[in-house]
């Protein structure tokens, strides 16, 4: 596409140091496409956002970065959507600050999914994360397509359980979408451009810069139907997606934990303010009115959870080892803990581990 193309205009929109979403709709409202607004004279221009944003738009001082960003959006996979395109997601014009255009690489067709956000703490627990992935993989199973911020702890889990089932996943980025970030997730990312999709609205080679995290939450949660918010301490940029998904309108869901763990109090929290809680999958799609049905689980009898407390026994144990001990899958422990502790008969520790707390009398 030539730089002298309506997306390039729309890039020196952006790009544009001062400018921001607020003053590219003033002038969008104000002088109709982007090559209209650059079409425009500097004093007409300067009435609207000033006579410094004025000169800079006219200047066109980025020039190297818009040719950068269009070799960019030539290469296979990759794709720049603006606010103009029939491509934009209809979730995020209903949020009160759109970005003008987004940088896709991967499915961008996912962007129109049926999206599920599943969001949680950094350093989540051990459980916190087989929780996440078990979930993730059940929701996209069922076909909705799972939105988080591939960042480490619950993000990464949740991308992990969702590229195991068909409805997928899409991360969406706090920096350049050319900037990997962390590096530790640098496999991850690479499964999402490739089976997946990846979004920012930041300008290639964005480096991590803290304020633009909280920024990136608001297309997480204008994405999707609903946010699930796995651990999060009370502190939790977590809490910050679940707030603007309840500005926005969507379904905001949690999943408690142990009233002992810090990463529980955050679940609480929003519990406490009429967040749906969830134990499994069907908790999420039976309030998704519309949404699909998951697929009927195998459901683990009295019985079966009582063997896995005696599989347990009283010193603490992780469950990896009650894998070994009980021949059953992680999903399945995991699952079989969470109800445990929920009805009070195990608590989770430090580390990973849990400890059964019931008296021996229940044997």
């Amino acid at each position: 596409m030539p730089r002298e193309g309506e997306l390039a205009a729309w890039l020196r929109l952006t790009l544009t140091s001062g400018l921001g979403g607020q003053g590219i709709r003033k002038l969008l409202a104000e002088f109709g496409l982007p090559s209209q607004v650059l079409g425009t004279s500097h004093a007409a221009l300067a009435r609207t956002v000033g006579e410094a944003i004025a000169t800079r738009l006219r200047a066109d001082e980025r020039a190297p970065d818009v040719e950068a960003a269009l070799a960019w959006a030539a290469q296979p996979g990759n794709a720049i959507i603006t606010l103009a395109d029939t491509a934009y997601p209809r979730g995020l014009l209903e949020i009160p600050d759109p970005p003008a255009l987004l940088y896709v690489q991967g499915r961008a067709a996912l962007l129109a999914a049926n999206g599920l956000a599943v969001v949680g703490s950094r350093n989540a627990t051990a459980q916190g994360l087989a929780n996440a992935e078990t979930l993730a993989r059940a929701l996209s199973r069922a076909g909705l397509t799972i939105v988080s911020g591939l960042a480490l702890g619950i993000d990464a889990a949740a991308h992990r359980g969702a590229l195991d089932g068909s409805g997928s996943t899409i991360g969406v980025l706090g920096t350049g979408i050319d900037v990997i970030y962390p590096a530790r997730n640098a496999q991850l990312f690479a499964m999402l451009a490739s089976h997946g999709a990846i979004v920012s609205e930041f300008p290639l080679g964005t480096p991590p810069i803290a304020a633009n995290f909280p920024r990136r939450n608001r297309i997480i949660s204008g994405l999707v139907r609903g946010v699930l918010v796995v651990e999060a301490a009370l502190d939790s940029g977590s809490l910050i997606t679940a707030r603007l998904a309840g500005e926005q309108g969507r379904d905001v869901f949690a999943m408690p934990g142990s009233i002992h763990s810090p990463l529980s109090k955050g679940c609480h929290a929003l519990i406490k303010q009429g967040a749906k809680l969830v134990e499994s999958a069907d908790d999420v799609l039976g309030e998704l009115s519309g949404g699909a049905s998951a697929p009927t689980p195998s459901r683990e009898t009295p019985e079966e959870t009582h063997a896995l407390l005696h599989h347990l026994g009283y010193d603490p144990c992780n469950v990896d080892t009650l894998c070994g001990r009980s021949g059953l899958t992680a999903d399945v422990v995991s699952a079989m803990l969470l109800q445990l502790e929920l009805e009070g008969k195990v608590a989770s520790l430090p580390g990973g581990r849990f400890q059964r707390v019931a008296s021996r009398d229940q044997d």
